[in-house]
């Protein structure tokens, strides 16, 4: 581990911190802040050349300037030798940009790949794209993780009756379908169709038997939590008896904590993929650390192990 070197930028240094206290050793040393001016300054601290680097960088909240942090730390990097550069991207931010569903409106998701590959990422680590086809964005090599086995671990030991997985649209419905597995129960599907580019969504249909069960909704993410109180409504009006949701990635914008706060959903369970401040944490919503799953496999990376048989 001595070739390893993990750096971070501003956005979630407590999840970096928890990763190296994973790997058993101390968090590369850098400086990464923000003139007067607004530009941002990056300063290696210490020798990489020929090292091999990770940098931990979710794009979340302020999401743009996490970005620009992230591109100027691996051009640092790369002009300081760095023997391999990973980027890892907890949450991949744009990864709902992913193709061109409307006239002159551009594939964002491809171009943060894009953005990425230029400023000197040899390698990408991230967890739960929003959908499967981003990794085809990148001429590097891509590793996508999964939280599905710590969701799935965390409701195997409240050990319901009558579970049953509902994805929260058609388009999660494969990753629903995996967890229902993993919770060996069935699984029901919420159709539903967004209005134009606003951040709600109109309820359609549940497709599947959810009446007198517990219903557990799955989703890569929770954003403005719009979407999440119009599932909870449609399956109280099903005759669903308890409703909890689960995520990976608690982006809780807007006004996303007082819709969890005001909804009845029991519980909302999510990873620290994007840091949950503070004044974001109710009792119903319950945090689970991401930081063992990316620290194998960092250390799997760096070892030349397999990644696939981290979920065999």
């Amino acid at each position: 581990m001595d070739e390893l070197k993990v750096f971070t930028g501003n956005a979630h240094p407590a999840l970096a911190q928890s990763v190296t206290e994973y790997l058993g050793i101390p968090l590369g040393r850098c400086e990464v802040f923000e003139f007067s001016n607004e530009n941002i300054f990056v300063r290696i601290l210490e020798n990489v050349r020929q090292r091999d680097t990770f940098v931990i960088q979710p794009l979340c909240s302020p999401v743009n300037k996490s970005l620009v942090e992230l591109l100027i730390m691996l051009d640092a990097l790369k002009r300081a030798s760095a023997g391999r550069i990973t980027a890892v991207v907890p949450h991949y931010g744009y990864g709902r940009t992913d193709k061109k569903d409307q006239p002159r409106v551009p594939i964002t998701a491809r171009l943060v790949a894009d953005l990425l590959t230029t400023a000197g990422a040899n390698r990408l680590l991230t967890v739960d794209l929003h959908a499967a086809q981003i990794q085809g964005f990148f001429n590097i090599p891509v590793d996508e993780l999964t939280a599905l086995d710590i969701l799935s671990h965390y409701f195997k030991q409240k050990t319901f009756d009558d579970l049953v997985v509902v994805a929260t649209d058609i388009g999660i419905s494969k990753r629903a379908r995996d967890l229902a597995a993993k919770l060996n129960t069935p699984l029901a599907i919420m159709e539903k169709r967004r209005v134009g580019n606003v951040d709600q969504a109109e309820t359609l249909n549940v497709i599947g038997d959810v009446e007198g069960r517990v219903a557990l909704t799955v989703d890569d993410e929770i954003d403005t939590a719009g979407s999440l109180v119009g599932v909870v409504s449609a399956l109280e009006e099903r005759g669903a008896q308890a409703i909890y949701a689960c995520c990976t990635h608690p982006v809780f914008s807007g006004s996303a904590i007082q819709r969890i706060a005001s909804c009845p959903v029991k519980e909302v369970v999510v990873t620290d993929t994007i840091p949950v401040k503070d004044e974001k944490k109710l009792d119903k919503i319950t945090v689970l650390p991401i930081a063992p799953l990316l620290g194998e496999a960092i250390s799997r990376i760096h070892t030349g192990q397999s990644i696939g048989a981290m979920f065999e």
